[in-house]
């Protein structure tokens, strides 16, 4: 949320929070039918990230104008344009593989190379990036607040 509204007049917010999230939904299928395939696989890379951005952004081009009143309800009104949704939708699905690549194993971001060059050795990597996370969702918290107070 924070990066989202700290480059609202680039990215489209929406989308964005949407791409921050959706290349989740592989773990989530994995888990859930018990697949013998690797819990964070070819959507946790630049590749397969890259492909599903492209995928996202001509979704959400579409869709877009019905979340108009929603945006309106929260008092986030933005002129868009198939640029800033197909930028937030790779910067959404890219900050979350750099985000993820530190802490899983089984992630490959550069596939097809094998190995994962941005793999944490720290034993604290797990508690420093959720801090990160955290930290960011109190600080979009208080850019929001922000917004609403200058709107008003």
């Amino acid at each position: 949320m924070l990066f989202g509204l700290l480059l609202f007049s680039y990215l489209d917010l929406p989308t964005f929070l949407v791409a921050s999230v959706i290349i989740d939904i592989e773990p989530l299928i994995v888990l859930s039918l018990n697949l013998s395939y690797p819990l964070h696989g070819y959507l946790h890379t630049f590749l397969g990230g890259t492909i599903v951005a492209f995928l996202l952004a001509l979704v959400m081009s579409t869709i877009r104008g019905t979340l108009t009143p929603l945006m309106s309800f929260f008092k986030l009104e933005q002129t868009t344009s198939f640029k800033a949704i197909l930028l937030a939708s790779l910067f959404g699905i890219y900050l979350h593989v750099l985000l993820d690549s530190p802490l899983y194993p089984d992630i490959k971001p550069f596939y097809p190379l094998e190995s994962n060059p941005l793999q944490g050795h720290s034993m604290f990597i797990g508690f420093e990036i959720y801090a990160f996370c955290v930290v960011c969702f109190i600080a979009g918290g208080i850019v929001y607040a922000a917004r609403l107070l200058r709107k008003s």
